[in-house]
């Protein structure tokens, strides 16, 4: 039994050295490796391009978005009209602006809940055509700028390794070349 003892010691002896020795040689490469981080939400939220695609949904929606008010408005003058001659009104004729005003609270909360789910919709498509872009943006300034890795989503990082802000230039750039030649 001592012996085994012994041997397992010895194996863990190997290993540490092993995996110390690993370390050093790791430590002595990374010093050569450039390293950079990027901050996805940032990206997003301040690349030109996301600042367009946002535009052009809210153009896209805004005829829809406007038949939306015109409906609330609308309703809200039949429920005044209500409250202000319901008690003095037939009662046929309160009845019938009764059945009038539930039949547009329905239209209108239907409404409302098509155009905001085809608003997600829309906006989940141009994130992630938006994401690939931004994706595609920073491997290619990673590659030019020879970078070895490029990380995104960490715990800690120096802002000397951030290199959001020198994307977001590139994307800029790119955005005015774009829209300068249409």
């Amino acid at each position: 039994m001592r012996m085994h003892d012994t041997v397992l010691a010895t194996a863990r002896a190997g290993i540490l050295i092993a995996a110390l020795t690993a370390a050093a040689i790791a430590g002595a490469q990374t010093d050569a490796l450039k390293i950079g981080v990027v901050d996805v939400n940032r990206l997003l939220e301040q690349a030109p391009q996301f600042r367009a695609a946002m535009q052009q949904l809210q153009e896209e929606f805004a005829p829809r978005q406007r038949e939306l008010v015109a409906i609330q408005t609308s309703l809200q003058d039949k429920q005044s009209t209500y409250e202000r001659d319901g008690a003095v009104m037939g009662e046929t004729e309160r009845l019938n602006l009764e059945q009038e005003i539930r039949e547009m609270q329905r239209d209108f909360t239907r409404e409302q809940s098509d155009l905001n789910e085809d608003a997600n919709i829309r906006q989940n498509e141009e994130l992630g055509v938006l994401q690939r872009l931004l994706l595609q943006e920073v491997q290619n300034f990673a590659r030019t700028s020879n970078y070895d890795l490029v990380v995104t989503d960490v715990l800690y990082f120096s802002t000397s390794i951030d290199i959001t802000a020198a994307v977001l230039q590139v994307l800029e750039e790119t955005y005015n070349r774009e829209n300068d030649g249409s």
